[in-house]
């Protein structure tokens, strides 16, 4: 089931490059932006809980989702390529094994721990 689920992001992580493909901007930015999303890990910084509540919300899918529906729905290309990053790097989060964090600690995902 494990390398199911992978396959199943490693497409979900596809579909963002190909939607980013189809924006204005060079190719560098999505390289240049795909790991912006993991500066919410500063939360770790105060607690574990904080830290969980913003890794998880800007690690949420259905968050990048919005974003970029809002950003095609305006017709406003920085807010479809935030939505396509916020997406992409999720779903490459998810193939990696890396999951959304419970807030006992860093290593806790819904994927399971991390590192066994």
């Amino acid at each position: 089931m494990d390398k199911l689920l992978k396959t199943e992001e490693a497409a979900q992580w596809a579909l963002s490059i190909f939607l980013f493909s189809q924006l204005p901007y060079a190719w560098w930015w999505y390289p240049a932006l795909i790991l912006l999303p993991d500066l919410s890990m500063a939360g770790y910084a105060f607690n574990t809980r904080v830290g969980a509540i913003l890794y998880n919300f800007f690690h949420h899918k259905a968050l990048g989702i919005a974003v970029g529906v809002l950003g095609f729905g305006t017709g406003n290309a920085l807010l479809m390529l935030t939505g396509i990053i916020l997406f992409g790097h999720s779903a490459m989060d998810r193939m990696l094994g890396y999951g959304l964090k419970y807030p006992d600690h860093f290593k806790n995902t819904h994927m399971g721990r991390l590192g066994t």
